[in-house]
């Protein structure tokens, strides 16, 4: 697979190709949910992806995830195949995902939820470096004190600099001043930052924000999409978002690829999505077409 972009629109073309959908179809006995979508995500773009409830939007993401297994076609992400992968392989690649639901745990404080993120890390990675790092204990019963105060060691200096960079991340996304703040306390927009915050933890390198501007106010909507943008720079991140707010879809986006029944139906810029008649038929509408967007 090639990694250069050719015959491309100027805003991807040189690009690195970090994501590929290869003609993926997901069905669920008769229903095609996704239907041969063909096509990629270039590094450090932000590209949406549009279309009506059932258009299979979610289900494309569900499959790039690992919680869905294709009927067809593979996942191609910074050039393996990840088709195969668990949600948690995926997601130590460096994909990550919020969901239309925010997800948090209110009963914890803001920073608690970001080192639950970091802890999923820490469990996989990091303890099987500390383990690998002393040897595998002994089956001698009277040496496992030794082992297990050498592993609690490891993982209470990991626990300091998670903290730390738990800290670190919550300065860089605006949220340290509520570090000590049950999230169940948050505004709403602040709550939709803190679970985009928890994806960051897990250091990824491709973020799938599924709704993000849901249940926004206008306001928040603006500083959702300036929020967006920062992310991306300061995190070197490619970010593809699904939305229906087309108002932040055609702030933000670079690219937008449009679904409907499961297939791509249109793919382009903002300025060409907007007068594309197929889009407006189909998802648009014909007063976005009269309002000039």
């Amino acid at each position: 697979m090639s990694n250069v972009v050719q015959d491309k629109p100027n805003n991807v073309k040189n690009k690195r190709v970090i994501l590929k959908m290869d003609h993926v179809t997901m069905q669920f006995g008769g229903l095609t949910a996704v239907d041969d979508f063909n096509n990629v995500a270039y590094e450090g773009e932000i590209l949406g992806i549009i279309g009506p409830n059932g258009a299979g939007k979610t289900t494309a993401f569900n499959v790039i995830t690992g919680i869905y297994y294709p009927t067809k076609g593979r996942i191609i992400f910074d050039d393996i195949d990840i088709t195969p992968y668990r949600p948690h392989q995926i997601t130590h690649l460096g994909i990550a995902r919020t969901f239309q639901n925010i997800r948090l745990f209110g009963t914890l404080t803001v920073l608690d939820n970001v080192l639950v993120a970091m802890h999923h890390l820490l469990s996989t990675r990091d303890a099987d470096k500390i383990l690998r790092n002393h040897g595998k204990p002994p089956k001698i019963k009277g040496h496992l004190w030794f082992w297990r105060a050498v592993t609690k060691i490891g993982y209470k200096k990991k626990e300091m600099e998670m903290r730390e960079k738990g800290m670190e991340l919550l300065r860089k996304v605006g949220l340290d001043h509520l570090a000590y703040e049950l999230a169940s306390s948050l505004p709403y927009g602040q709550q939709r930052k803190l679970e985009i915050a928890r994806a960051l933890a897990t250091e990824p390198k491709l973020l799938l924000l599924d709704e993000p501007a849901a249940g926004m106010n206008p306001k928040e909507s603006e500083e959702l999409m300036e929020f967006i943008r920062y992310i991306r720079d300061e995190f070197k991140l490619t970010v593809i978002l699904i939305e229906h707010d087309m108002k932040v879809v055609m702030g933000v986006c670079e690219r937008i690829i449009v679904m409907d029944s499961g297939k791509i139906i249109a793919e382009g810029t903002p300025e060409e999505i907007s007068r594309n008649p197929r889009v407006i038929e189909a998802y648009l509408g014909k007063e976005w077409e009269h309002a000039g967007a």
